[in-house]
């Protein structure tokens, strides 16, 4: 048998770089290796389409495709969370503001009082027996009107509901304008800050127009926030909230020129620079052309000129009027100023430096800083002005709205992107908290008028004269057995003696309790101290009354009495 013998190999096939290596075949272990010369560098094969990767096992889920960014500003699935955390920041301010309890304090009494003599005009014919007009610092024809018809129907508690209903939805508004401004955790700081103020719980459950005209400036704010983008004439939308709220309270006039400039500094950014000037012209001339036509048509104007703008100075240093403010909001304004300042600097926090959108330019980014901040200036310089000290509690909240958006940036800068550090923020909320809480509670104390009221209804007769050192309190509590023109404050008098002669001021009064003209006498001594020596003196000196009670009472100034004088 014969083999066939092997083909000789060729020794350049091992050596050529060119020759394409046989990966197919396996090497003879029976043939003899021989060492591999030194080979020149071969070139890199050309890269080969990947395969497709085996078909994985259906697990039951799927990873979704992560996102380019961590968390989105304003997503969806944020704005309902912030809308819920809303809800407990608004059941709070309710809480707050409904643990308040006490009877009607005399600016309550008198407007809720005045609500049923101008309801009885209006829907009987009956003549008004006093000029409300000349001395309410507000159209007596608004507010006090609503007022009377809802103590008709729920009493002093249904009317303070009221004043509680305009409070959450003003905090709800400013919310909404914030969350348009910046974003929703700054709208989210602006509420809650805002919410905690002592005047935002005191005036949650207090029967006045403070409540109203502070609701009505918030509808007029957002609303020009909202129609940012739209038609420059949309803003006029914002003029009967804005004329309606002075109306209401001629104080709320101080914020006009806030709300003008916050007209043209929102529409700047997204429109051109003539189609913001628009805007605040449209504003200007619309609120303008209306103020004067109510003016004209109401005579508003005496009343006007004798509670606002011509008021009686005061003795009250401008120094000390704004250190009480800085208690009561100072610390909520200094959060503003920080926020103000962090917004100038830099108009996002820098988490997502490549979220979409155009942002305001530094200068009016500043002037809307000075413009929110400035607006909680204006109520403690006006009063210092003055030189008054009166209502100063509650209008340092109207400022506070304004400046509640800047607050609300300053507090998630100070938490800091991804919160980063929210026991700052959460301090800062606790704080503003405990400050508001106890302040409210130590304004909120009415005097405890319940026995008081009870003995002077004892005491009343058909046709009677009664004089009262804070008349509208008896006077609101006994208006089924009395009438308005019965009561006599100790402010003023015009009396005509037994001798027919015209009494005015002390002398006034003491006449007439030497005439015996009042059949019951209230005096309590903190309201009118003069008045109200010359009125005992002359007690003193006449057989004609006794002392009948003295029924003590606290207030927030104090521990007081009420004394009760009856004629014989």
């Amino acid at each position: 048998m014969t083999m066939k013998p092997a083909e000789p190999t060729d020794p350049t096939a091992a050596t050529d770089p060119t020759a394409a290596p046989d990966l197919t075949a396996a090497p003879d272990p029976s043939e003899p290796t021989e060492p591999s010369a030194p080979t020149e560098p071969t070139e890199p094969a050309e890269p080969t389409e990947p395969t497709a990767a085996p078909a994985r096992p259906d697990r039951g889920y799927q990873l979704p495709t992560p996102p380019d960014a961590a968390w989105s500003v304003n997503s969806r699935r944020a704005s309902r969370i912030s809308r819920l955390l809303l809800l407990g920041i608004l059941a709070i301010q309710a809480g707050l503001s409904l643990r308040m309890r006490g009877r009607a304090f005399e600016d309550e009494a008198l407007y809720i009082a005045a609500g049923h003599l101008e309801l009885h005009h209006l829907l009987h014919g009956a003549p008004v027996p006093a000029d409300f007009n000349g001395f309410f610092s507000g159209y007596p024809l608004l507010y006090p009107v609503l007022a009377g018809a809802v103590d008709s129907v729920a009493g002093l508690t249904g009317v303070r509901l009221v004043s509680l209903a305009m409070m959450l939805a003003t905090t709800g508004l400013l919310f909404g304008m914030t969350r348009r401004m910046f974003n929703d955790r700054a709208a989210l700081g602006a509420a809650a800050l805002f919410s905690v103020v002592q005047s935002t719980i005191f005036l949650g459950y207090f029967a006045t127009f403070d409540a109203a005209a502070l609701f009505l400036l918030a509808v007029s704010a957002w609303t020009v926030v909202r129609t940012t983008g739209k038609h420059p004439a949309t803003v006029l939308l914002a003029v009967a909230p804005a004329v309606l709220a002075m109306a209401v309270k001629y104080a709320a006039g101080l914020f006009l020129p806030t709300l003008l400039v916050l007209a043209v500094l929102s529409g700047a950014p997204v429109k051109k620079r003539h189609q913001a000037l628009y805007r605040g012209l449209c504003f200007g001339l619309g609120t303008g052309t209306v103020l004067g036509v109510v003016a004209y048509f109401s005579g508003a104007v005496s009343g006007l000129s004798q509670t606002t703008t011509a008021r009686a100075h005061g003795t009250s240093s401008p120094l000390s009027l704004f250190e009480l403010s800085g208690q009561w909001g100072g610390l909520v304004f200094l959060t503003a100023v920080g926020g103000a300042i962090a917004y100038v600097r830099r108009s996002r926090m820098g988490e997502m430096p490549w979220s979409a959108g155009d942002t305001p330019g530094r200068v009016r980014r500043l002037l809307l800083g000075v413009t929110l901040c400035g607006s909680a200036l204006l109520a403690p310089a006006y009063q210092s002005y003055l030189q008054t000290d009166t209502s100063l509690f509650k209008h340092v909240g109207f400022g506070l709205l304004f400046a509640a958006p800047m607050a609300g940036l300053g507090l998630s800068r100070l938490v800091g992107p991804h919160f980063r550090q929210p026991q700052l923020g959460i301090m800062l909320y606790v704080t503003v908290l405990i400050f508001g809480m106890v302040q409210a509670h130590h304004e909120f104390t009415p005097p405890d008028s319940t026995r008081m009221a009870e003995e002077v209804q004892r005491l009343t007769v058909p046709g009677g004269h009664y004089l009262a050192e804070e008349y509208e309190i008896p006077a609101y509590y006994l208006r089924k057995s009395t009438s308005w023109d019965q009561w006599q404050s100790t402010f003023a008098i015009d009396y005509v003696g037994k001798d027919h002669k015209h009494h005015y001021g002390n002398d006034g009064f003491g006449t007439a309790v030497k005439d015996g003209y009042f059949n019951v006498i209230v005096l309590t001594g903190n309201v009118t101290p003069d008045a109200d020596t010359a009125i005992t003196d002359a007690l003193r000196g006449s057989s004609a009354y006794r002392l009948v009670a003295t029924l003590p009472f606290h207030t927030q100034y104090g521990d007081n009495t009420y004394r009760i004088w009856t004629r014989q």
